[in-house]
């Protein structure tokens, strides 16, 4: 017996190019045609993933998985959810309005713009992609859409008498074409590359931390984020889970996910045909809500569907979007001399988290010495590491100078666009790593 189906069709092109070294390794656009097939059974789903898929075969791959579903065993419930699609940004600057070949040289004058003395290696990598997303359900929801996502990194690798050190940039943006003036990241790229090779290592030790927006806003994704997926939590995979209403983290401190902001994890509508909303899910230091398809939000409550996120032909995740710090009343410079002695931590070049113990590590690109309230030397190979609660409840200070960043994350298989950011935090005792010594 089936109980409910959907299918979501993704087709459109992408585009990758790859210059290394000066090298054009790759220059290719490429077609794609997707869908999911996905039926409810008497106890648990059933999914048919489809290349070129046709309206008119439906019932086939319906049928289908209706077969598969009848063996899973499992119990599923879905919540019910608003159906809505929002309006989509408005295009600034259309990336199929240049040819590849165009596309192709203003990459080059990025990778180019990073080269310079010292500089031993260059790597410059640009993706497009334009989608048209139909969704149909046998609850009667259909909609349909063309969204555009375009951007690029840049590598710039210096070496010194046998000292490595690497900068990087990237920009993205949707339905926007940020190659256009892309020539001064690669500069950026080269400079901290640079910089670096002069920077002496980081001493480690517990301290006073301030969070540049990119890297806090990585620890709001990784160490906050994930922890609030509701599959996570209806595994038991979350530190977080049982502490709907209780303080976690300080005051004025406040964490959401929104997949409305027209920021690079806009989605128009989610992957189960569900309205996108705002989820706060940390207010004032007070655990809010958790982010939910409908079969986790009927499985585990507290918070909202909406948050189901797919890529084409795959099944439909549990996934944050724009996820970041929201603004505090302090300013960066008030946040450095309320540190007075410290460390200001620079960008992010990834690390790892455990959502299910609440332990984080986070290498930062690099840092500054704070002294007297100012930053003073560049220091390189430094980290940020602790116990996710402990950390939120070490917030001391929160400016009002939020951005956003764009990036991509990973996880069951499947990659999707996100933006993360916050302000300047100031964190009053963290664990700071480093490989130099006193």
């Amino acid at each position: 017996m089936q109980r409910y189906f959907d299918v979501r069709h993704v087709a459109g092109e992408s585009t990758n190019i790859d210059i290394d070294n000066g090298v054009v390794e790759s220059a290719t656009t490429s077609l794609f045609d997707r869908a999911v097939v996905r039926v409810l059974g008497p106890s648990g789903w059933g999914v048919v993933s489809v290349d070129n898929y046709r309206d008119a075969d439906l019932d086939r791959f319906v049928a289908e998985a209706l077969a598969l579903a009848e063996l899973t065993g499992e119990t599923v419930d879905l919540a019910d959810a608003p159906h809505r699609v929002l309006p989509l940004p408005s295009p600034t600057d259309d990336p199929r309005s240049y040819g590849l070949e165009e596309k192709t040289r203003l990459l080059a004058g990025v990778e180019a713009a990073a080269k310079g003395p010292e500089v031993r290696n260059t790597r410059a990598v640009y993706t497009e992609r334009h989608e048209t997303v139909r969704f149909a359900s046998s609850e009667g929801v259909e909609y349909a859409y063309e969204l555009g996502r375009s951007g690029y990194n840049v590598l710039a690798v210096a070496e010194r008498n046998g000292v490595v050190q690497m900068g990087y940039e990237r920009r993205h943006a949707i339905n926007g074409f940020p190659l256009r003036s892309g020539a001064a990241c690669g500069e950026k790229a080269r400079e901290t590359a640079l910089a670096l090779l002069d920077a002496r290592a980081a001493i480690g030790g517990r301290m006073r931390v301030v969070l540049d927006p990119e890297l806090a806003g990585v620890f709001a994704h990784e160490a906050v984020g994930h922890a609030s997926e509701g599959d996570l939590v209806r595994e038991g995979n979350s530190v977080l889970a049982g502490k709907v209403g209780e303080r976690i983290g300080a005051p004025g401190l406040s964490i959401v996910d929104d997949p409305s902001l027209p920021e690079f994890g806009f989605d128009p509508v989610d992957a189960e045909g569900v309205a996108t909303a705002r989820t706060e899910l940390v207010r004032n230091g007070v655990i809010n809500a958790f982010l939910h398809t409908r079969e986790t939000l009927a499985a585990v409550g507290n918070g909202m569907a909406g948050h189901a996120r797919a890529m084409p032909g795959e099944v439909p995740l549990v996934r944050m979007s724009n996820t970041f710090i929201e603004n505090g009343d302090a300013t960066y410079d008030e946040c450095l001399a309320e540190c007075g002695t410290g460390i200001l931590l620079i960008g992010s070049r990834g690390g790892q988290v455990d959502p299910g113990r609440g332990m984080f590590q986070f290498n930062a690109e690099y840092g500054y010495l704070i002294e007297d309230g100012e930053p003073g030397a560049m220091v390189r190979d430094v980290s940020l590491s602790g116990e996710i609660l402990g950390t939120l409840h070490e917030v001391a200070l929160i400016a009002n100078d939020r951005r956003m960043h764009q990036g991509y994350c990973g996880k069951g298989g499947q990659s999707v666009p996100v933006g993360d950011g916050a302000p300047h935090v100031l964190l009053s005792d963290a664990v700071v790593g480093g490989s130099g010594h006193d």
